[in-house]
């Protein structure tokens, strides 16, 4: 009898999460099509081991791990085609970024990451849409963002949003952000709620702005060698049920939004819906980045974007 198929599972977050029980998900599913051929380990959250979460990115590409998921907006150091679906108000709804990473542009950016990284490209789970808070006042206007230090992903076009913005952004991990928040040398940081939530920022942070003011995607990765030597019954498997999973958590993600936003009002936070001319001048504020992204990109994927 051969060995199983040893798959091994990682993120950044507690088993709980919408993110973490998509894997679990996507184990269920191969397990119960392959039974005792695989053998499926999971490692919920890297950081409870001392790393930093961003270094989940090389544990996965040396095959220590064989699949993970992170933020596209760590990899766009050495892809910077990720940088354009890091622009601000890109998308204006759910549906309208959820097309985008299932259709062209994502087929497109599965094969920058993957001329880049030593991995195969098995899907993107949405980390969703991202808003601001912090301990020092409500923001309605760009000017409220004045001089505020605030954590940003490892992007440049995340800093370079902020930067427009009138903010102090500051590359961080998610190991030092949190330490920040907690200790005060953080004014503010950005984040899905869910995030905000699972991290426990809230206690710490009085005002919650709704700005979405970016969309992101948390591509799933697969060791490369690893994915290539299965068998390719397991290789269709896994990308049915990546496909499945993703869909699955994003109605997760739905849900824990709301679920979210009670936890806010639980902990008496202020919360900050922007009105039409309020989101409008924000828009403006970061509107030369779409010139500086046709110069970086051309039109290519503003036309993919477009579909």
């Amino acid at each position: 009898m051969s060995d199983p198929i040893q798959i091994r599972m990682g993120g950044y977050g507690p088993e709980t999460t919408t993110h973490s029980r998509a894997l679990k998900f996507i184990g269920d599913k191969l397990e119960a099509q392959f039974g005792d051929g695989v053998d499926i380990k999971y490692i919920w959250n890297i950081m409870d081991f001392g790393y930093r979460a961003d270094e989940i990115l090389w544990l996965t590409e040396c095959g220590i791990l064989t699949m993970s998921y992170q933020s596209t907006a760590y990899l766009t150091d050495r892809v910077p085609e990720l940088g354009f679906v890091d622009l601000p108000f890109l998308f204006p709804n759910l549906d309208h970024a959820r097309a985008a990473f299932d259709g062209d542009l994502g087929r497109y950016l599965d094969t920058c990451i993957e001329r880049e990284y030593n991995y195969r490209m098995l899907g993107y789970f949405e980390n969703g849409f991202r808003h601001i808070s912090n301990k020092e006042r409500a923001i309605h206007l760009p000017e409220d963002l004045d001089g505020l230090k605030i954590r940003m992903l490892p992007s440049d076009t995340h800093v370079r949003t902020f930067d427009l913005l009138g903010a102090v952004p500051l590359r961080m991990d998610l190991t030092e952000a949190i330490e920040g928040v907690i200790d005060g040398s953080l004014d503010a940081q950005e984040n899905p709620l869910a995030n905000t939530v699972t991290y426990g920022v809230h206690k710490y942070h009085h005002f919650h702005t709704l700005s979405g003011h970016f969309y992101l995607s948390r591509g799933v990765y697969g060791h490369r060698e690893s994915v290539d030597g299965w068998p390719e019954e397991l290789r269709t498997a896994m990308r049915a049920a990546v496909q499945e999973a993703t869909a699955y958590q994003r109605g997760l993600a739905v849900a824990e939004e709301e679920i979210s936003q009670q936890a806010l009002v639980a902990e008496n936070c202020e919360i900050t819906e922007l009105s039409d001319e309020e989101r409008s001048a924000f828009r403006a504020a970061v509107a030369p980045m779409y010139d500086e992204a046709r110069a970086q990109f051309g039109n290519t994927m503003f036309d993919l974007l477009e579909g």
